[in-house]
């Protein structure tokens, strides 16, 4: 699990591990029951104090992303997919508003970035899938 730490951010440490751990649920790039990093071998990892860790964990557990096993660590609920969607869905709808937005500055109608967008798309299925073979 690659997590990204940002001091430039503006949003304190842990609530950036909250969102980065929320990202990967979402995208299923973590599975349910899959352990995370220890709190102390995180925090190495990011070289931030591990209350920092510990504290993102609790709101995760809070939020019932994930589950603790006293003494054996924490772990991703399998309660993740309906958040999954939602989540998937808000971070997309960032990502379209940013890209709406620099469009509009740029003088592009919707009917440009959406010809566009389906031009991109057409040109990112046609690439070879990773772990295929060509």
């Amino acid at each position: 699990m690659l997590l990204h730490i940002s001091t430039q951010d503006g949003r304190p440490i842990y609530q950036q591990i909250v969102q980065q751990v929320k990202y990967l649920i979402a995208a299923e790039q973590v599975q349910p029951h899959e352990e995370l990093p220890a709190v102390r071998v995180l925090a190495e990892q990011l070289l931030i104090n591990p209350n920092t860790v510990a504290r993102a964990y609790r709101e995760l557990e809070t939020m019932g992303l994930v589950y603790k096993r006293p003494g054996a660590g924490t772990y991703v609920s399998d309660t993740g997919s309906p958040l999954s969607l939602r989540e998937r869905r808000r971070i997309l709808c960032g990502h379209l508003d940013a890209l709406l937005a620099e469009a509009r500055q740029m003088r592009f109608e919707l009917e440009d970035v959406m010809a566009l967008l389906k031009e991109r798309a057409a040109l990112l299925s046609a690439e070879p899938k990773e772990g295929s073979k060509s």
